[in-house]
């Protein structure tokens, strides 16, 4: 019998103390809930408190909350050891697979008998229905019901297999919990090892290694002349059809419960497509099944030549289960083994961690052979013989893996513990949500924003640094999430560039270049409220980034396109004021520096003439991800300026833009008036009288423009600025106003 377990059983260890936050009904012996939303909580007058996380409080929790309730932030420590205990975590591991199901239970002897009418009755043809077997039913539904009991056996024996791993799995973060849990895990083995007891009856060890040995087996010489083959077409035919029927016999063999008498019937497969009363079609068949029968033949000779005495150690590491996808959903971690694997594991298994997914084996020469093959499913290797070694300190203070406070986002920064990839693996374990993008701080890069991946990258090559804060701890209030979902658009969505909507000194002029914009495509993109509030803490966090091609970490997904939308942008700027004074009326510039847009980032798929192929936006539908990555180029303005060597996309401008910050999108607005006006004295058509004031006022207002930070305003890009208004002061004041063209206004 299991034993029955609660949270409130449960040793909290360095959590115990921790403040959560419940809500409850206003009586004084009101159920706590972990969440507002509760179904138990039928009152609209909640109240919500800070409490210590203690036994106590464990156990005024309502039992829907304390079996799922979702407790704390994501990503952190104290979520992701509540999160570990609750749904189908280790309490729930802990209660499942130790005992027979109620509604699916078998006897050990109907297990037994199962598989000695299966190992019988291998070659009997499965559609002889006429004879009887005990109890009235033919033996085709008798082998029927042994093969489902058989199934039925496998899948227990596999589901508990990874309850067992799943709960080891998540006491290996948490080691306070490992002596509590014992008792339950006693049980569990024990349950585990009377269904491989059981699920071993169905396989023959001497088949096992007889396929072994067939899949050694070098191809032999085919008879591709046999005149018996003539009705297959011509030799090339011929040869292709004995090939496969070669390979469909080696991959007959490794199933070995379907016993010699299902790969005879492959014989069937080399006339496939002909008609059985086109002459030679019998002949071939025949031969066909001589050659299967010389080949089982073959296999059994070269298993019985083995030496079965000498068994070697193997320790074979089961594969990880694939990460749950929308399409395919979770896979169990057994199922990537093929059943002659299975059958394997099930025979020759002496010792085993499902908690790390380690197995040893004791196996013949020849089933050693195949699992140490390049074409195994599983992962072995000769198991070392180990030295007599003092036993390793387990004792939680000298495990640096282990989830505790301190090395998320649940202490005081200062109070950190350095990251490891323990703590990495723990959080893909334990936080399958974990954020994308984290803030954190080293000695030797200081404060930097990576991706996950990448910080386990830095980990293996030995980087020391802790975790300050991950998208989902950034506070809303700084961010302004309520403000920006009730925020309207802006009035002139059109007002970007010159030649749009209300021109240079429209209010909206350039907006869709800048920050809020971005920040407003990004909402406009995602779809959902919790990925909304989501992609803009990703957005806020990866601005913080100098170089945007560092958030690749060489793995497909990364960032949501939502969020590449938000920081950059594929319209281009109108670098008309920055361009040299020229001839051409419509293509001369105003000679101004490029100040604060000088090093304003461009990120292309191929900025380089020499290598061949147009430079895509990473954002275009011709670029690999729809994203920033490593491979990318990194260009400026000032580079897009000086060169005119580019090969753009012709759909896609060839690069897109990283979106320009308060301060640029100021200094590009005040760049494109003071070239308006330029480009009205250079014209001839003056300024009229009633407008002087007004426009040198609005230089006066140009000249005292100054950027925010100091350093993206050098001395001469100053002198340059400063110098270009004075020369325009000057010639607006002694230009005489003119409504006609040499006709002065009256």
């Amino acid at each position: 019998m299991g034993i029955e377990l609660s949270l409130a059983d449960v040793p909290l260890g360095p959590f115990e103390g921790s403040l959560v936050t419940v809500y409850s009904a206003k009586s004084k012996g009101a159920n706590l809930h972990v969440s507002r939303q509760c179904g138990q909580l039928r009152t609209s007058e909640v109240r919500t408190a800070d409490v210590p996380l203690e036994t106590a409080m464990l156990r005024r929790l309502c039992s829907r909350c304390a079996a799922w309730g979702v407790w704390g932030r994501p990503g952190t420590g104290l979520g992701m050891f509540l999160g570990a205990l609750g749904g189908t975590g280790l309490l729930y591991q802990l209660q499942s697979y130790v005992e027979p199901d109620e509604d699916e239970r078998w006897t050990d002897r109907e297990a037994r008998e199962a598989a000695e009418l299966l190992r019988t009755e291998q070659d009997v043809d499965p559609d002889d229905d006429e004879e009887e077997a005990e109890g009235g039913i033919s033996r085709r539904e008798a082998r029927e019901d042994a093969e489902e009991l058989r199934g039925l056996i496998f899948a227990h024996w596999r589901g508990a297999g990874r309850s067992l791993h799943r709960a080891q799995a998540v006491l290996v973060h948490f080691p306070w919990l490992e002596e509590w849990a014992k008792p339950s895990l006693t049980v569990k083995t024990r349950y585990l090892e009377t269904l491989r007891s059981q699920a071993a009856r169905f396989v023959d060890p001497e088949e096992l290694v007889v396929a072994a040995a067939a899949t050694a087996l070098p191809v032999p010489e085919l008879p591709h002349a046999d005149p018996a083959f003539a009705v297959l077409g011509g030799n090339s035919r011929v040869s292709r059809a004995l090939v496969d029927l070669w390979h469909r016999w080696q991959s007959a063999a490794e199933r070995p419960w379907e016993g010699p008498g299902t790969r005879a019937y492959l014989s069937y497969e080399i006339v496939r497509g002909i008609r059985s009363n086109r002459k030679g079609y019998d002949e071939a068949r025949a031969e066909a099944a001589r050659l299967i029968a010389s080949w089982d033949e073959q296999a059994r000779t070269a298993a019985t030549l083995a030496d079965r005495a000498h068994r070697c150690r193997l320790t074979a590491q089961i594969p990880e289960a694939p990460e749950a996808t929308p399409q395919h959903g979770s896979r169990d971690f057994l199922d990537g083994l093929d059943t002659w694997t299975l059958g394997a594991l099930l025979t020759w298994t002496v010792d085993a961690d499902w908690g790390s997914g380690v197995l040893t084996l004791e196996v013949p020469d020849l089933v050693a052979e195949r699992l140490l093959s390049p074409v195994s499913s599983l992962p072995c290797s000769p198991a070392a013989v180990a030295a007599d070694l003092p036993e390793p300190d387990r004792s939680p203070q000298r495990r640096p893996g282990i989830v505790r406070p301190g090395v998320f986002d649940d202490t005081p920064v200062f109070d950190r513990r350095p990251v490891t990839l323990d703590h990495i693996r723990a959080l893909r374990t334990l936080g399958p949500g974990a954020d994308e993008l984290y803030l954190v701080f080293s000695a030797s890069g200081g404060a930097e924003v990576l991706p996950l991946d990448t910080i386990e990258q830095r980990l293996a090559n030995g980087w020391l640094g802790v975790l300050i804060a991950g998208a989902r701890d950034l506070p809303g209030s700084v961010l302004g999430l309520q403000e920006l979902e009730q925020s309207p658009e802006p009035e002139a969505r059109e007002a970007r560039l010159p030649g749009r909507g209300q021109g240079v000194h429209d209010a909206n002029f350039g907006e869709g270049l800048g920050l809020a914009e971005g920040t407003r495509r990004t909402l406009r993109q995602t779809y959902g409220t919790e990925d909304r509030d989501l992609n803009l803490r990703l957005l806020a966090l990866a601005r913080g980034a100098h170089d945007l091609r560092s958030l690749d970490a060489g793995r497909p997904g990364g960032l949501p396109v939502a969020v590449w939308h938000g920081l950059l942008t594929e319209d281009r700027l109108s670098l008309a004021p920055f361009r040299q004074p020229g001839s051409d009326r419509w293509r001369s510039g105003s000679g101004l520096p490029l100040g604060p847009l000088a090093a304003v980032q461009l990120y292309t798929t191929n900025a380089s003439p020499l290598i061949e192929g147009k430079g895509h936006s990473p954002l275009c539908r011709h670029a690999h991800e729809r994203a920033v990555v490593a491979g990318d180029d990194l260009l400026t303005v000032a580079d897009l300026m000086a060169r005119t060597d580019f090969d753009w996309c012709s759909k896609c401008g060839g690069y897109a833009m990283r979106r320009l910050s308060d301060t640029q999108l100021s200094y590009y607005r005040a760049a494109h008036q003071l070239h308006g006006m330029k480009g009205r004295l250079d014209g001839g058509s003056g300024i009229p009288d009633t407008e002087i004031s007004t426009v040198i006022a609005r230089l006066d207002e140009l000249a005292a423009w100054h950027a925010d930070d100091e350093a993206e305003w050098c001395g001469s890009d100053s002198w340059q600025w400063q110098d270009t208004i004075r020369e325009l002061r000057r010639r607006v004041a002694s230009s005489h106003a003119v409504t006609v063209l040499g006709e002065p206004a009256s």
